[in-house]
C-alpha cells in the first residue's frame, strides 16, 4: 500500500437514492470536509485510489454489488482501505454487525442524529490517519533494513535478541572486532543511537512481517 498521509481526507458516499446522497452531502460539507458521491459500489471499485485517505460512508442494501459485497472486495484487492461506516435500516443492525465483525469501522442505524454520524466519520478519518501513519513508518524502516549487508542484517538480528559482541562473534565465527564493526555500521544505517532503539526497530518490523 501507498500512502498518502498528507492529502486531504474525502468521505465517499455510496447510496442509490440520489435525495439521501445529497442530503449527506450537504451535512458532511457543513463541516468542511470533501465529499465524493457514487451510485453504485461497482463505480466506486472501478475508481477508488488507495492512497486517497479519508473513510467510507455505505448503504448495506444498494442495487448491483452489495455494500457487504463492496467490503468483501476492498479486502481481497487492497492491504488496506479506507474505514467503512455502514448505514442500516433497522433490519439489517445483525448484517452491520457481522460486518464489522470482519473489518468495517462502525455502523449507523436509520434514523440517525446529523451529530452522531458526523462524530462516527471524524472518528473514521482519525483512524484512518493513524493507519496510514503506521504503515509510512514500516515502509520507512524496512527501506533502511534494505540497506544492511546480509552479515549487517545477521549482526542486527542477534543484537536485537540481546546476545553480546562476544556471543555474536562465536556464533558467526567472527572476531570481536569484526563484529563491532559490523555493530557500528547497523548503528549508522538504521540511525540508531542505543541498543534500544534497535531493539524497537526489531520488534516494529516483526509486528508486520508475515
Amino acid at each position: 500500500m501507498s500512502t498518502s498521509v498528507m492529502s486531504e481526507p474525502t468521505v465517499f458516499i455510496i447510496d442509490d437514492d440520489p435525495a439521501v446522497a445529497r442530503s449527506l452531502r450537504w451535512l458532511i460539507e457543513a463541516v468542511k470536509l470533501k465529499v465524493e458521491l457514487f451510485t453504485s459500489a461497482q463505480t466506486f471499485l472501478d475508481t477508488y485510489e488507495e492512497t486517497t485517505p479519508g473513510c467510507m460512508l455505505l448503504d448495506v442494501r444498494i442495487p448491483g454489488l452489495s455494500g457487504l459485497e463492496l467490503q468483501e472486495q476492498l479486502a481481497k484487492r487492497y492491504a488496506y482501505h479506507v474505514p467503512i461506516i455502514f448505514v442500516t435500516g433497522h433490519g439489517d443492525v445483525k448484517m452491520a454487525v457481522r460486518a464489522i465483525q470482519v473489518g468495517a469501522f462502525d455502523f449507523v442505524e436509520k434514523p440517525f442524529r446529523d451529530q452522531e454520524l458526523l462524530d462516527k466519520i471524524q472518528r473514521a478519518i482519525i483512524f484512518d490517519a493513524e493507519q496510514r501513519g503506521k504503515v509510512a513508518k514500516q515502509v520507512e524502516i524496512t527501506e533502511l533494513i534494505s540497506t544492511l549487508s546480509p552479515r549487517e542484517r545477521e549482526v542486527f538480528d542477534l543484537v536485537a535478541e540481546g546476545m553480546s559482541n562476544k556471543a555474536i562473534a562465536y556464533t558467526l565465527e567472527l572476531s570481536s572486532k569484526t563484529v563491532e564493526a559490523h555493530r557500528a555500521k547497523v548503528m549508522e544505517k538504521l540511525h540508531a543511537k542505543s541498543l534500544a532503539d534497535l531493539v524497537k526497530l526489531s520488534m516494529q518490523l516483526r509486528v508486520n512481517t508475515p
